[in-house]
């Protein structure tokens, strides 16, 4: 079941954040920075990974840290491997088959709740309006207790129900 809420999501109590980046992401702005700051191990573990595989958009990599948290790093945007390159824009494709990847992952049940900002609305560059129906799409009628973050409210804890 989807939760929209207002607050923090590093301050979440849920037990896995996803949130979207690019194959060749620095996690040098929004989401993935705060989280690259509150684990430093993430972003060097993903730079590792990216530079073992070479991802492509539309993969998921999950990451698990300290306490038993666990980050789904979704590439939502598109992104060239190589030096100096930056991450590129969003799609409705990547962000739908990112999706599925995470709902697969979630259907293992391991992970009993999950934290999700405004996925792909930030540097990923697309709008609400056509990223929440494939959210709702993908992961509504989970059995577990999805905080979709739509209110960003820095340093505040959201009402999660049932946590």
């Amino acid at each position: 079941m989807i939760h929209e809420v207002a607050g923090d999501i590093l301050l979440t109590k849920a037990k896995a954040v996803a949130h979207g980046v690019a194959p060749n992401d620095h996690f040098d702005s929004g989401l993935a920075l705060a989280l690259r700051e509150q684990w430093p191990a993430l972003a060097k573990d993903f730079r590792h990974y990216a530079h073992q595989t070479h991802p492509k958009p539309g993969e998921l990599w999950v990451w698990g840290g300290v306490g038993g948290i666990r980050i789904f790093n979704m590439l939502t945007q598109e992104g060239e491997h190589g030096h100096g390159t930056r991450p590129g824009r969003a799609t409705l494709a990547n962000v739908s088959h990112c999706l599925r990847r995470l709902r697969h992952e979630l259907e293992s049940g391991e992970v009993k709740s999950l934290a999700l900002p405004k996925l792909a609305t930030g540097v990923g560059g697309m709008e609400w309006s056509d990223v929440h129906p494939l959210i709702v799409q993908h992961l509504g009628d989970l059995p577990i207790p999805v905080y979709l973050y739509t209110t960003y409210a820095k340093g505040q804890h959201a009402n999660e129900p049932g946590m």
